[in-house]
């Protein structure tokens, strides 16, 4: 039966409304907006939303409670992540937010963001029987989770998210090489139990969902002639080209980001620890086979939400 449905995820960096109508195997997207909020900014390593993002927060969705009016939709879940579940005013947010729109956000662990990002990637098709290993790089977290087209075999959420990193490692620009040292420590000494599963379980393929990984494939098609096209699902690289393109941006300064038009403005910053991030995990696990889904977290809530009814 076909319905019609509003999904938010509510991120640390950014804030996405989509709206959609059919079933999660076929739907459509009505509205597919995204706000640059910056929830995390200022703040995120202090356990607080600043009042700049806390204001741009709010105002985010308020424009998408006006949407959702526009086209009367009833059945509508929003879903906050790392930067609220953490922040000391998360609750005030989330208070605020139902005041002033009717929308009561559902807070989620990190075990729950793991397992819709899950749902979201293996709807796009790109799963196959084989052991893969799915990242979410985000502004507050990062999920990973271990499994195959048929079932989950581990997840986990860490908070080494993007906007964390950069207020921790990235102060100087371009990033310094002790610096660089000091990330790479940071996360073999946090990350020890995705290593010790993965030497479990040894990785096919790494699946890069959404965020980052689009920037990845748009820079890999412009140095190709063309575009990534959003419409596609599912992308996969050549792992030395993406290797390469990762070492550049990790040594790139700030205005070869910004004056970069495959690279947009949320990520000019925060693509670079997401590129060392990305490059830990595939030189620390040897990983052969790298790729991108354009589906994440709130495609699976979709699916959820579409398949309930």
């Amino acid at each position: 039966m076909s319905k019609r449905i509003a999904v938010m995820d509510l991120g640390t960096n950014t804030f996405h409304l989509l709206i959609a109508e059919g079933s999660a195997s076929d739907y459509e997207a009505l509205v597919h907006q995204h706000d640059s909020v910056k929830l995390g900014e200022g703040g995120i390593n202090k356990g607080i939303i600043q009042q700049a993002s806390y204001d741009r927060g709010i105002a985010s969705m308020q424009k998408f409670h006006t949407e959702i009016r526009k086209y009367n939709i009833q059945d509508v879940k929003a879903i906050a992540t790392s930067a609220l579940r953490n922040a000391s005013n998360g609750q005030q947010f989330i208070d605020d937010v139902a005041d002033k729109t009717g929308i009561n956000i559902e807070l989620i662990d990190g075990e729950q963001e793991a397992e819709y990002i899950y749902r979201g990637v293996k709807l796009a098709g790109g799963m196959s029987g084989q052991t893969t290993l799915i990242m979410d790089i985000g502004g507050g977290s990062v999920e990973f989770i271990l499994g195959n087209q048929y079932s989950i075999l581990w997840k986990q959420s860490f908070e080494i998210g993007a906007a964390r990193l950069m207020d921790k490692f990235h102060r100087t620009d371009p990033i310094p090489q002790d610096s660089i040292h000091a990330l790479n420590s940071y996360l073999e000494e946090h990350l020890t139990t995705l290593i010790a599963v993965a030497a479990k379980y040894p990785v096919s393929a790494l699946i890069g969902s959404s965020g980052a990984f689009e920037t990845f494939a748009e820079l890999t098609e412009r140095k190709k002639g063309g575009s990534f096209d959003l419409q596609l699902k599912n992308y996969d690289f050549e792992t030395d080209d993406l290797l390469t393109l990762i070492e550049t941006l990790i040594t790139s300064s700030h205005d070869d980001r910004k004056n970069n038009e495959g690279i947009v403005p949320i990520r000019v910053d925060m693509i670079v620890v997401a590129s060392l991030i990305t490059r830990f995990i595939i030189q620390r696990l040897g990983i052969q086979n790298a790729c991108m889904s354009t589906y994440s977290l709130k495609e699976g809530v979709l699916a959820e939400m579409m398949d309930s009814q």
